[in-house]
């Protein structure tokens, strides 16, 4: 689809700026946005809370038998081991920035066959709103012209259908993994899908409170692999460069209403997609 975006004008200053700090943070081992923080704040992985359910449940059994002071500090500390490996959120985790459950669910997404893309905008826009209409996954395909459909199972789960090259298309469910109202959306495909991908958006205020920085990143499995990601570059439908336009779109309509197209009009007319154009 043709789209009149030669008058966009990015925030380049930012972009330049986020990737800069997107290269700092990989060589530091900054940890990846897949991280988790709705209410729930999951931030403990599935194997630790294992651990520390039959951990805190034998330390709990104990305390209680030993019938005096020091056996019910060791009883609340085993309840909190228990506690914690029931809500996958610890407290002091939380204080220090760790996230271990983060860890596990890029193993989601084979590092060794894997395509990261990190992609960053400024947009002129209050973070609610860009937040609540990204929020509303089915608004996606208005601006990610990429994604056929995106069908909400519930609050947690959806189907999505994208257009692949050669006229082919894949489908795959995900589920959110974690979420942050106006700061956080973490996702990942559930077993199933033809291509298994993981990602975040992140909205953040901009320098100086104007505008708002939108920052997606994606790690997927392309089919066949790094050679798979080869020939979508060669038939430019290489999903960085998909990333980085549906970003410029996004700008366009969450700062003007709608995204002018010329396609299928007489004598190149534009026409226009509004952000009214919800489903």
């Amino acid at each position: 689809m043709a789209t009149a975006e030669s008058n966009l004008n990015p925030n380049d200053g930012g972009e330049r700026l986020w990737r800069q700090q997107a290269h700092a943070g990989s060589q530091s081992g900054e940890q990846s946005e897949y991280g988790f923080g709705k209410q729930s704040q999951i931030n403990v992985g599935e194997t630790e809370r294992i651990v520390s359910g039959i951990g805190g449940g034998l330390l709990t059994a104990y305390g209680l038998t030993r019938g005096d002071l020091i056996g019910v500090g060791i009883a609340l500390l085993g309840g909190s081991l228990v506690y914690r490996s029931a809500t996958g959120h610890c407290q002091l985790y939380n204080a220090a920035g760790i996230n271990t459950a983060a860890k596990e669910n890029m193993t989601s997404v084979k590092a060794s066959s894997s395509v990261r893309v990190d992609e960053a905008l400024t947009i002129n826009a209050p973070v609610e709103e860009i937040y609540n209409f990204w929020r509303n996954f089915e608004n996606l395909p208005q601006f990610m012209y990429h994604l056929e459909s995106v069908t909400k199972y519930d609050e947690m789960r959806s189907h999505w259908k994208a257009k692949a090259p050669l006229g082919m298309t894949v489908e795959w469910d995900a589920e959110i993994i974690s979420e942050t109202p106006n700061e956080l959306i973490s996702w990942r495909s559930v077993e199933g899908a033809d291509v298994s991908n993981a990602g975040s958006v992140r909205f953040l205020p901009s320098t100086g409170g104007r505008g708002t920085v939108v920052k997606v990143e994606l790690r997927y499995e392309p089919p066949a692999g790094k050679l798979g990601a080869a020939v979508a570059w060669l038939t430019g439908e290489e999903p960085s460069v998909q990333i980085r336009d549906d970003l410029r779109r996004f700008k366009q309509l969450m700062e003007t209403g709608e995204i002018p197209t010329i396609e299928g009009q007489p004598a190149g007319r534009a026409s226009s997609t509004t952000k009214y154009d919800r489903k």
